[in-house]
């Protein structure tokens, strides 16, 4: 006989209940949906992927125009160039001609070739500012070296400085510290393009220990009080002269040149309180004067700036 889990007729199977409002054409409306929602996560991705691709394209073929030796030339020559901020550079080999007026000149470079440099310093800890100018169409990436254990650039307090991204038509300030008390030494800075090897500009800088030696050196970010006067550099007039507070370095209340010249000045231990301290000349292109002020008298000029130092904090 049969075990009693075995029936003898068979029951009338089983379905589970249909859910409220799932039918035959519930169902082919959800694979839609979701055929839908699928194909618009594809489109979405395909576009994202497509856009990151052509992204990708346009860097990589910018980076190799940025690697192209003609891309990077002016006029035969690379496209950025670099001058001591101190009014005492000439000719490097005196391998050409100052121009009798600076202003007039029709070029895109501020001077014809290369430099050579004097820094008169005050020691140890002493500072000086190059400034760099791109005058190429296209940035560029530049590693900046000083052959010289004498000497380190102040952002990175190396002999080497990476300067990534230097953009078209700008400039870039390059405050140096003096790390030994040195008599007299000839140094070279390069500004080297990272991956053209030949594509470099060179500035000598003649470092000569001043005679007249002053302790306390104005670091960049210090306030203090100048007494200034500021000739037009082709035909000498006089400007204005008086009295300032600055920030040494980056002062935005002037022209970049002005605050970036008062960095180097040095006062003695007192810091002003009985004597002034020092006092330099410093030479400015347009480009760091009155080159971006529209219809400006001095947007053409280049202007000559001595500063003496009569207070270590502005007033």
């Amino acid at each position: 006989m049969p075990g009693s889990w075995m029936a003898d007729t068979s029951e009338e199977e089983e379905h589970p209940t249909v859910p409220l409002g799932i039918n035959e054409m519930t169902i082919p409306r959800i694979a839609l949906v979701m055929s839908v929602v699928t194909l618009s996560a594809l489109l979405v991705m395909t576009s994202t992927i497509g856009w990151s691709v052509y992204t990708f394209l346009n860097d990589f073929e910018d980076s190799l125009d940025s690697g192209d030796p003609a891309v990077l030339q002016v006029d035969g020559r690379w496209g950025w160039e670099a001058h001591l901020l101190f009014d005492t550079c000439s000719p490097l080999a005196e391998a050409w001609e100052m121009p009798e007026n600076l202003s007039e000149q029709d070029d895109v470079f501020f001077y014809p070739g290369e430099l050579t440099c004097d820094w008169s310093h005050q020691g140890t800890g002493d500072h000086a500012v190059i400034v760099l100018y791109n005058r190429a169409e296209n940035n560029v990436d530049l590693m900046l070296s000083l052959d010289s254990t004498s000497v380190a650039f102040s952002e990175s307090g190396e002999s080497t400085l990476l300067l990534s991204g230097f953009q078209s038509n700008s400039t870039f300030f390059a405050p140096i510290d003096l790390l030994e008390d040195v008599d007299e030494e000839t140094i070279l800075f390069n500004a080297s393009h990272v991956t053209v090897m030949d594509a470099v500009v060179s500035l000598e800088i003649n470092i000569i220990r001043d005679s007249n030696q002053e302790p306390v050196h104005s670091d960049e970010g210090e306030s203090m009080q100048v007494h200034y006067r500021v000739w037009d550099a082709d035909n000498e007039t006089l400007l204005d002269e008086g009295d300032l507070p600055v920030n040494a370095g980056d002062d935005s209340r002037y022209i970049d040149g002005f605050g970036w010249s008062a960095l180097g000045l040095d006062i003695g231990q007192d810091r002003g309180l009985l004597s002034p301290g020092t006092s330099h000349i410093t030479l400015l292109p347009p480009a760091i004067a009155y080159g971006a002020s529209e219809e400006h008298f001095l947007q053409d000029s280049w202007l000559r700036f001595e500063l003496e130092i009569t207070s270590l904090t502005a007033l």
